[in-house]
């Protein structure tokens, strides 16, 4: 892709990027977000615990909690009188208004600082830890910004998990397109039906709701309270699309799509695109063999309004993000 095209800026930790800010003043470059995802994004990287100013290399730290209290801290392994907790939650609270633009985050696992997910809280010295924790920068970070598209790079090598990852980012950067090209209702009303098929195969029940709420959208609703429903709007997709789009669900969307053509088609069409829906059900081929073929009807018979949905190219084909899902 050309750099000088507009595409998503996506915070990352440094050290998968190839930096050398680790504990023992390693890095642990990820060869998939600096090859493949890199000629689609821009990253902008950050270093939690280089930030607040530990050196490199340095004792490493880890998440604690004691038996009477809730509380999770980040200390030195060594000397857990050492904490970093205030200080990781303060850096985060600081650099998140930098990330107004970002359409995505990806963090390392099992970081105290940036773990997603499953990082090991200590109890008892003795005890072994529990895999329940997240890292103190991203949780605060999770918690500014629940609407920003946020994965680790170890569950990047689950396809799915790849796939719902990318599809998010880049709904939010067309998003932050709209919003910067001046919202409004028009603009709102027409984004959503755009979205609407990609919705559907991650979430009925988000579908349904986000439909209601754009339909009590009224045409005086401007300026500061159109401001406020749209963040509400966006919270509610993001949180919708988050789920995993399962074989069950694009069968069911591929069902509808299939009904703005269903009266051009022939009977031995029809029953080829109902073959290839029903394959992908049963999880026997993956949810691009219908797509293609479905494009391949649309060619000959063209509608409008499929043309413009993002179900059928919600990222870029050439990250064949859909050929093993």
């Amino acid at each position: 892709m050309n750099n000088l095209v507009p595409r998503p800026r996506l915070g990352i930790s440094s050290c998968l990027l190839g930096k050398p800010v680790r504990f023992d003043g390693g890095h642990k470059k990820n060869s998939y977000v600096t090859g493949t995802l890199s000629d689609y994004f821009d990253f902008v990287s950050f270093c939690p615990e280089q930030a607040i100013g530990l050196p490199t290399p340095r004792k490493p730290i880890r998440l604690v909690t004691e038996a009477e209290s809730s509380n999770i801290r980040a200390v030195e392994v060594r000397d857990y009188s050492l904490e970093y907790t205030e200080q990781l939650d303060d850096y985060a609270r600081a650099v998140t208004p930098e990330m107004a633009g970002f359409s995505g985050y990806i963090v390392k696992k099992d970081s105290p600082s940036c773990g997603m997910e499953r990082v090991k809280v200590y109890g008892k010295e003795a005890s072994p830890p529990d895999k329940s924790g997240t890292g103190i920068f991203t949780a605060r970070l999770m918690a500014q910004r629940p609407d920003l598209p946020i994965e680790e790079e170890g569950r990047l090598t689950d396809p799915r998990l790849r796939e719902n990852f990318v599809t998010r980012v880049f709904t939010m950067f067309r998003w932050q397109t709209l919003l910067s090209s001046g919202l409004t209702r028009s603009g709102l009303i027409e984004f959503h039906t755009r979205h609407k098929f990609l919705l559907l195969a991650h979430d009925e029940a988000a579908y349904r709701d986000l439909g209601r709420m754009l339909s009590d959208l009224s045409a005086k609703t401007v300026g500061a309270e159109l401001d406020s429903f749209a963040a509400e709007y966006l919270c509610a997709l993001m949180k919708g699309l988050k789920r995993l789009a399962r074989p069950g669900k694009h069968a069911n969307v591929l069902m509808h799509v299939m009904g703005y053509v269903k009266n051009h088609l022939t009977s031995d069409e029809k029953a080829e695109m109902l073959e290839h829906i029903e394959a992908h059900r049963k999880n026997l081929v993956p949810v691009i063999v219908p797509i293609t073929l479905l494009n391949h009807f649309l060619r000959k018979y063209p509608s409008d309004y499929i043309a413009g949905q993002y179900y059928l190219e919600p990222h870029p084909k050439e990250l064949m993000l859909r050929n093993g899902i």
